[in-house]
C-alpha cells in the first residue's frame, strides 16, 4: 500500500468513527442532537413540487457509495 492509500484508509476510518460517536451523542436521553435515522428521514421527505429529491438523491448516494466499494 502506498502512503497515500494508507491516508485516505485513515480519512475514511476517522469519518466513520465520528459517525458513531455522533450517532452515540444523539442516542442519549433528553439529546437534541438527530439521529442519523432522523436525518435521513427528513431528506427522504425533502419534494420540490412532486418531483421527489430526497429520494431521488438519496438513491444516487447509495448508488454511487454501493459502486466505489463493491464494484472491484
Amino acid at each position: 500500500m502506498t502512503t497515500g492509500q494508507v491516508f485516505i484508509a485513515a480519512l475514511f476510518a476517522v469519518a466513520l468513527g465520528l459517525f458513531g460517536v455522533v450517532e452515540i451523542v444523539a442516542r442519549r436521553e433528553g439529546s437534541k442532537v438527530p439521529t442519523l435515522g432522523e436525518v435521513c428521514g427528513v431528506v427522504m421527505r425533502y419534494r420540490v413540487g412532486p418531483l421527489p429529491v430526497g429520494r431521488i438523491a438519496m438513491f444516487g448516494f447509495w448508488w454511487w457509495l454501493g459502486w466505489h466499494f463493491l464494484a472491484r
